[in-house]
């Protein structure tokens, strides 16, 4: 083992580290013989140093290598998975995911929970009544081989170095660092052994990255990092300065997924949809509709949601399972066309109502968020709702609604 305060004050005063240096160190820190004061201070090193694109990928192999991963034997069809950065409202994956499965293709999609004002996939997925997320990898598998699709979350040794570092970044405010976070997502993303993934890189007040370079240089880390790993990497960057689709919190926005599988639903979801799908599919776009049209994506949306324990019955009277003591619309006073909905608000609103948390163990209710939110570009007359709030309680809508009208602006 090599002496850790060296390597940490070479990181510091900005030397670049060999790849068995760092892979010695993720080793340690697995291992506990790194201290967690140790790997802060790297961290630390880090956020302020930077590192080469050859450092980033030795430390994502390097964690990816800390636990299990996926393994596929045999013939098998292309295997391939997204990611998003994270939004206001972003529910593609839900939609994403048995799209994919109807397109020959294997996706095992290992997802995280939200923090702070962006939403988590795993907390939308539990608010369907039964519906199990802490599958192992061997079952994961074998659902692959089955259904062609799993959600599930990360399991205690699928990428432990990773959990580990993430954990200490998020209280010594070293979250925001490229490197680190390009080593976190594409660790996990590459040990599902991928052929293809598509990145979606947010940006604007809704989304951690806030400005459109911020986001060019986390997916150009990321799709380097992926391609030197032999993955067929595609990224997109999107804006985020209005909430995605129409609805926001965890009940809600299944419902909002459930309709665009039914052929309904808002339109700037469904476009997201189509060309993340498109790219790791290689389907058209006319292909990857006609999919959804059929009913092959709602069938195979309620295959996966069997298989994970889910009440199909229950699924699609989500309105009334996890309908809010207080329900209200927000009219606006005055007429004009919508030009800003800002989603940053919108979601930090959401947050207090209780759709996400502040930290980790902070829990999640299902019911509450906003559905019926107005979109950019669309003419309002006085009177007409601009969202509609599901909330525990009256106060709570009250700042609520007091929200919407701040994020909301006429022209």
């Amino acid at each position: 083992m090599m002496h850790i305060p060296t390597l940490i004050a070479r990181k510091r005063e900005g030397e670049i580290l060999a790849d068995g240096e760092i892979r010695s160190l993720i080793e340690g820190f697995t291992r506990g013989e790194v201290t967690d004061a140790q790997m802060a201070a790297f961290a630390m090193a880090v956020f302020f140093r930077g590192m080469t694109a050859e450092e980033t990928a030795a430390l994502t192999y390097s964690m990816l290598e800390s636990g299990e991963r996926f393994q596929f034997s045999g013939d098998h069809p292309p295997v391939v998975d997204k990611h998003s950065t994270g939004g206001i409202g972003d529910k593609v994956s839900l939609i994403l995911a048995p799209l994919v499965a109807c397109c020959d293709c294997w996706i095992p999609m290992v997802s995280g929970r939200g923090l702070g004002i962006t939403g988590g996939t795993l907390d939308k997925l539990e608010s369907i009544p039964g519906f199990r997320v802490g599958l192992s990898i061997e079952e994961a598998q074998r659902q692959l081989r089955r259904i062609g699709v799993v959600m599930m979350g990360q399991t205690e040794q699928f990428c432990p170095a990773d959990k580990k570092l993430y954990a200490l970044r998020d209280v010594t405010g070293t979250v925001p660092s490229i490197p680190l976070i390009t080593a976190s997502i594409m660790s996990k993303k590459l040990a599902e052994s991928l052929d293809r993934l598509v990145l979606d890189v947010k940006f604007g007040s809704g989304a951690f990255m806030q400005t459109f370079e911020q986001a060019e240089e986390l997916a150009g880390a990321m799709q380097a990092v992926g391609n030197a790993m032999g993955v067929q990497v595609f990224t997109e960057i999107n804006p985020m300065d209005e909430p995605l689709g129409c609805a926001v919190g965890n009940a809600l926005e299944v419902v909002e997924s459930l309709a665009i599988m039914r052929g309904e639903g808002p339109p700037d979801l469904l476009a997201l949809v189509l060309s993340q799908a498109e790219k790791i599919t290689q389907c058209t776009q006319d292909q990857l509709l006609e999919k959804i049209s059929s009913g092959q994506v709602m069938d195979k949306f309620c295959e996966l949601a069997i298989a994970q324990n889910a009440s199909i019955e229950r699924l699609f009277e989500m309105n009334v399972v996890h309908q809010a003591p207080v329900i209200r619309d927000v009219l606006s006073v005055e007429s004009g066309v919508v030009t800003r909905f800002d989603a940053g608000r919108i979601g930090q609103a959401a947050l207090e109502l209780g759709a996400g948390r502040n930290k980790a163990s902070d829990a999640v209710d299902p019911r509450v968020g906003f559905d019926t939110l107005v979109k950019v570009g669309s003419s309002l007359e006085r009177g007409e709702v601009i969202a509609r709030i599901h909330s525990r309680n009256a106060d709570d809508a009250d700042r609520a609604e007091a929200a919407v009208r701040q994020a909301l602006v006429l022209g």
